[in-house]
């Protein structure tokens, strides 16, 4: 496949296709509804939304292929600095992923995976999956992991460590001083690099694409029928908003999208239905949610 930002856009849609598809047949009950939209300044996608499902509760699978003039946000960064601001145009494409369960014992999932190109030559790929569990299941956690670090390691031998690492800084809720889960991998700005050419790091990027469907059905397995309590319920609430304040105040995506009047609703498909906020919670001591706490940490390793 000649390497253009048309043909990675259609490969991204066949990976929405492909993952819909997958999480219909593990929810077993609802589907996925679609909406087309396009925007003003060039550009569109396809918006595709699950709710009230057996297993899911919340979740969308969407795609965007958005082009214009480059925003003067991204002209002011100075990787970008060579570009001609007078006329630099960008199109960045990609499929973003976030599901809520309705199940405090099944985890939160996202995926990012993203292309971008500006007039100049500035071209490169972003993205990465991390889990974010209600509550910490180590057995989870090291199943979740060491599948990365089999499509890094694939690739490059220092791939899982560096983009692990890149994901517990990213995901982190610093005004909590905690992740927002157990991590996962985290990458932007992927070119060529570290005997990396573009060609090798966009296989890679397609590899994590793939690997999201069935980590995440078979996470799905594990644990769609494990008994729970309104107490989980709660916590289950709780946890979301912590998952909501990362999103609103330092997820980078959401930023990109309103900076450069993206669709405000698919935007903020990653907010769940519900979720909580209690002054100064506090769990139980040696409870199961003072172990999940303890366990949203940086530097773990859990492979």
């Amino acid at each position: 496949m000649e390497i253009n930002k048309d043909n990675i856009a259609n490969w991204l849609m066949q990976l929405q296709d492909s993952i819909c598809s997958a999480l219909e047949k593990a929810d077993g009950n609802s589907k996925f509804l679609e909406e087309k939209w396009e925007r003003a300044e060039g550009g569109g996608g396809r918006t595709r939304v699950m709710k009230d499902g057996a297993v899911i509760e919340k979740g969308g699978v969407n795609f965007s292929a958005v082009h214009g003039k480059t925003p003067e946000f991204l002209l002011r960064d100075k990787e970008h600095s060579s570009a001609d601001k007078s006329a630099s145009e960008f199109f960045a494409t990609g499929v973003s992923i976030v599901i809520h369960p309705n199940s405090p014992m099944v985890p939160i999932i996202h995926m990012n995976i993203r292309y971008f190109e500006m007039t100049g030559g500035v071209k490169w790929l972003g993205g990465g999956i991390d889990l974010t569990p209600h509550y910490v299941v180590e057995d989870d956690a090291k199943y979740f992991h060491s599948e990365l670090k089999k499509v890094c390691d694939k690739h490059h031998a220092n791939y899982y460590t560096k983009f692990k690492k890149w994901a517990d800084d990213y995901f982190f809720i610093a005004h909590r001083n905690e992740t927002r889960g157990i991590g996962g991998i985290f990458f932007d700005r992927l070119n060529d690099g570290d005997g990396m050419s573009f060609e090798k790091n966009l296989s890679f990027w397609k590899e994590v694409g793939e690997a999201f469907a069935p980590i995440y059905v078979e996470l799905i397995r594990r644990n769609k029928n494990k008994s729970f309590t309104e107490h989980h319920k709660q916590w289950q609430l709780l946890r979301r908003g912590r998952y909501v304040e990362f999103n609103l105040v330092y997820d980078k995506g959401t930023k990109f999208g309103l900076e450069t009047n993206g669709r405000i609703e698919s935007i903020l498909m990653s907010l769940p239905k519900f979720a909580s906020w209690e002054y100064n919670f506090v769990p139980e001591e040696n409870s199961e949610e003072a172990k999940t706490l303890s366990l949203l940490k940086k530097e773990i390793n859990w492979v």
